[in-house]
């Protein structure tokens, strides 16, 4: 019985299994429901999250607002404005209104390395379109990528912006800044002077202009609305005065050459050259020792010119007349030294032949009768022993003897001893020939009416009488200065050869040779002085390096070309020898 009772038990209890409850467990009821729980769940996360974004958003945006109120003005700064600061200038003009230097906009180039893709493409590249960037500096610069900028030229051409541009190199951009130009170029050099890359004036009449004020910082390129600044120059009789020194200089083989033009009532200086020229618009050519200023930038010895200033000292004090004469045929001794004349001359010479002769032995004879202490308070008077400058600035100071004794009284006198710049020399002739009164050197225009009252530095008589004598010495058949000459104009003038001093002494092949003018001679205008600096004998001067065959009628070139321009118009009249 046991054993089939078993079997049915087994069967009750899976068909109780089977059967559905009317109480079911919790586990087998929750399963349909979980999914949607689930759901809800994530839900609840996502809203949690996109809470705190929101919240984070919030805090940035309100920061936003906040640096934007604070720092407003420095925020429209950066954004609106170039971080290029340079200065602007007025133009330069010479007195006939044309363009001495004005102010361009245009482009710099820079780079930020850390954009750069190669930098030894790029310094290629460049190096193609500026030759004159050196690859070897410029290529570890651009390499270098924890830099962010690195000026590679200021001041590009049109040409060079567009080509570069052209090139579509990442990592390079480019600024736009005033660039100052010079349409003259190198016939105003020495005088213009030049300004930095941030457009400010370090030399010249550049550093003039910010030493005045006459130009103000900018942010970007805005060219100066200011007047411009009027010089005194005239550029045609510059360009006249540079073509004759230039072509003088080749044909004498000269070392440089010199002159200046000065108005002798105004001191306005009409033109002012010094050969060679240096460029004003390239960078450093003013640092050119071989380019000087020999104008107002050096001191000579200008030799037999300084006779004009003895004889003027013996009228002035009354010590002398044109006719006094004194005993040449005799050199001067001092020690072991003595003082010749170029060609001797027997028995004696009058003061006015002294001059026109160019008697070394008569200006020595002079200057030891008037004394050192008169000399040099005459000299000083005139204006030839104190520093000047000019507008383009500081003129070279003089060179003076230590002691000034006998012997430096005699030399000075015909032009060895002490050294002067010609733009001093010139401006002290111009005191001479004008009726003595005193005038100083300047590059600006002027009006009659704005010249100051004068120091009567010599006397109406002295004045004359000196352009009396240097008249003759163009006219006189014996005269020094004889190849001056201009038909029509009346030119008076003094030559000067000055041997130059060297190691071992006085060089007798090596000189300085100028001339000293003025025309017309019967109302002087103008003031000439001309310098050759080493010239070498020629057949066209019978092997002679004197200033008599070389400035003297150089300074005729000049002075035939020059004064049509500054408005001397020829006379014809014969004049009695």
């Amino acid at each position: 019985m046991r054993s089939s009772a078993r079997p049915l038990n087994l069967a009750g209890r899976l068909s109780e299994r089977l059967r559905p409850s009317a109480n079911p467990t919790p586990e087998v009821a929750a399963t349909p429901a979980t999914p949607l729980k689930t759901l809800r769940a994530t839900r609840l996360r996502l809203a949690a999250v996109a809470g705190v974004v929101a919240l984070l958003l919030a805090a940035i945006a309100g920061q936003l607002v906040r640096f934007s109120l604070i720092g407003r003005s420095e925020l429209r700064t950066a954004a609106a404005e170039t971080l290029t600061h340079s200065y602007s200038r007025p133009d330069i003009i010479d007195r006939n209104g044309r363009i001495i230097a004005t102010d361009v906009a245009g482009y710099s180039l820079y780079a930020d390395p850390a954009m750069l893709l190669d930098a030894d493409e790029a310094t290629e590249d460049l190096a193609a379109v500026l030759p004159e960037i050196d690859p070897s500096v410029l290529r570890p610069q651009l390499a270098d990528r924890s830099r962010r900028f690195v000026w590679i030229k200021r001041g590009l051409t049109p040409r060079e912006a567009q080509t570069i541009h052209d090139l579509g190199l990442p990592g390079l951009g480019f600024r736009r800044e005033l660039k100052r130009i010079y349409p003259a170029g190198k016939l105003v050099g020495h005088i213009s002077g030049q300004v930095d890359p941030d457009n400010r004036g370090i030399s010249g009449i550049e550093r003039f202009l910010d030493e005045q004020g006459f130009s103000r910082e900018v942010q970007g390129a805005h060219p100066s609305r200011a007047n411009p600044v009027r010089l005194s120059l005239d550029l045609g009789a510059q360009h006249a005065l540079a073509d004759e020194l230039a072509k003088a200089a080749e044909s004498h083989q000269a070392k440089g050459a010199a002159g200046v033009v000065i108005d002798v009532g105004t001191g306005e200086v009409l033109a002012s050259y010094s050969w060679p020229p240096v460029d004003p618009g390239v960078p450093g050519s003013l640092l050119d020792t071989t380019r000087p200023d020999r104008v107002q930038g050096g001191v000579y010895e200008l030799g037999s010119i300084l006779k004009t200033f003895t004889v003027a000292m013996m009228l002035d004090a009354g010590l002398a007349t044109l006719e006094k004469t004194y005993d040449v045929s005799q050199p001067l001794t001092f020690g072991r030294h003595q003082i010749h004349d170029l060609h001797g001359h027997a028995g004696r010479l009058s003061v006015r032949d002294i001059f026109v002769r160019s008697s070394n032995i008569g200006s020595a004879m002079m200057a030891l009768e008037a004394g050192a202490e008169r000399q040099r308070a005459f000299l000083e008077r005139i204006g030839l022993i104190n520093a000047i400058r000019t507008e383009a600035g500081l003129v070279a100071p003089p060179l003076l003897p230590q002691r000034w004794g006998e012997v430096e009284t005699a030399t000075i006198a015909f032009g060895h001893g002490m050294a002067a710049a010609p733009m001093q020399l010139a401006a002290a002739a111009a005191s001479l020939v004008n009726g003595g009164r005193q005038v100083a050197p300047t590059y600006l225009s002027r009006a009659p009416n704005d010249v100051s009252p004068a120091t009567q530095v010599v006397s109406g008589r002295t004045s004359s009488a000196i352009r009396q004598v240097m008249r003759l010495n163009v006219t006189m058949p014996y005269g020094t200065g004889r190849r001056a000459a201009v038909q029509g104009y009346r030119v008076g003038g003094k030559t000067g050869t000055a041997e130059i001093a060297g190691k071992d002494g006085y060089r007798a092949k090596s000189v300085v040779a100028s001339f000293l003018a003025t025309f017309p001679t019967d109302s002087p205008r103008f003031v000439v002085l001309i310098s050759l600096f080493e010239p070498k004998p020629s057949a066209a001067t019978n092997g002679a390096i004197t200033a008599g065959v070389n400035a003297a009628p150089l300074t005729a070139s000049v002075v035939a070309r020059i004064a049509p321009i500054l408005g001397v118009l020829p006379r014809r009249v014969v004049e009695a020898q």
